[in-house]
């Protein structure tokens, strides 16, 4: 057989081993800008980040600013639109002041957390001997429900924002671990890994080049999905008196100070709770649109939506 036929016969590896490798990103890109509720939810968020960045700039009052002889006022007291706390603080300065360690509580643990997760996933998955080990040290911390084992790792290090993070991320590592390691060992099995075997490529190449944009949406759209439990506990552990510690400005906090006062002045522990709900939500619906874009179903309807011509191609045709 000459050169020439082996060449034209011999199939020749693309240098790009999954032409897909970005779908499943596509896919949750896709799925967010066709729901109208996950937009909604989008924008709430971004409206809330906006507010906690802008936060010296919007809010009327300084956090701590106080009035005693205005304790207590209610909501639409004049200067005053949400009142006034039992320290004669401004309630609206210190719920846009909140916002600002709310997120910061929610959103750090799960990032620091899927920083952590995503290498051991992959490694685990990789190498199904150390993934056992992993996966069965995990399974000791899901022994535990999460709100649970943080409130026993902040009791054990102390009130603080510092312990606090510190206990949510050990909390949320097992969960996001599990995701990757189940994302990644499908992965493994695919015929683009196959491929880049063949070629000899390195298993750091594999892993961090050739299936991490793959399994990283499923991290996205879970971190996305529990961002709303971590804010919850954030604020739990500090309405314990677990987490950030008075005066500063966290609506945990601010929901713990007020229910001493919730027969007499129940909008001091009615807005901040309610702020934290609004937050919750938007994340929850968010994640499940994220969640539902990686559902094949959903796919395939935006394959084939993106492959149907549209009425002008025809009519041009």
């Amino acid at each position: 057989m000459s050169v020439t036929s082996m060449a034209t016969t011999s199939p020749v590896p693309s240098q790009r081993f999954s032409p897909a490798r970005r779908s499943n990103l596509y896919f949750v890109w896709r799925g967010v800008l066709g729901d109208p509720v996950a937009r909604i939810a989008a924008v709430i968020i971004l409206l809330l980040v906006l507010c906690a960045i802008f936060a010296p700039y919007l809010a009327p009052f300084p956090p701590n600013e106080a009035d005693p002889a205005l304790r207590l006022q209610g909501l639409g007291t004049p200067g005053h639109l949400l009142g006034l706390d039992h320290q004669g603080r401004d309630i609206l300065s210190r719920l846009i002041y909140g916002a600002r360690l709310t997120l910061l509580s929610g959103v750090v643990p799960v990032i620091l957390g899927a920083a952590i997760s995503i290498p051991l996933g992959l490694i685990g998955a990789w190498y199904p001997r150390l993934g056992e080990v992993v996966m069965r040290v995990m399974d000791v911390f899901f022994a535990f429900p999460m709100a649970l084992l943080a409130i026993m790792l902040a009791a054990l290090m102390g009130p603080g924002l510092g312990n606090m993070m510190i206990a949510l991320v050990v909390t949320l590592i097992p969960y996001n671990t599990r995701v990757v390691y189940a994302a990644a060992s499908q992965e493994r099995e695919l015929a683009y890994i196959e491929a880049a075997k063949a070629m000899a490529t390195s298993d750091l190449k594999i892993l961090f080049v050739e299936m991490l944009p793959n399994v990283v949406a499923a991290s996205v759209v879970y971190s996305c999905t529990i961002v709303g439990a971590v804010v919850i506990t954030a604020a739990g552990l500090s309405f314990l008196g677990l987490g950030v510690q008075p005066p500063i400005a966290e609506w945990g906090i601010m929901t713990s100070e007020g229910r001493s006062y919730v027969f007499v002045a129940p909008h001091i522990a009615a807005l901040p709770g309610l702020a934290i709900t609004v937050l919750v939500m938007a994340f929850n619906l968010l994640g499940d649109s994220l969640r539902d874009s990686l559902d094949p179903k959903t796919r395939l309807q935006l394959v084939k939506h993106r492959a149907a011509p549209s009425a002008d191609d025809e009519g041009k045709a």
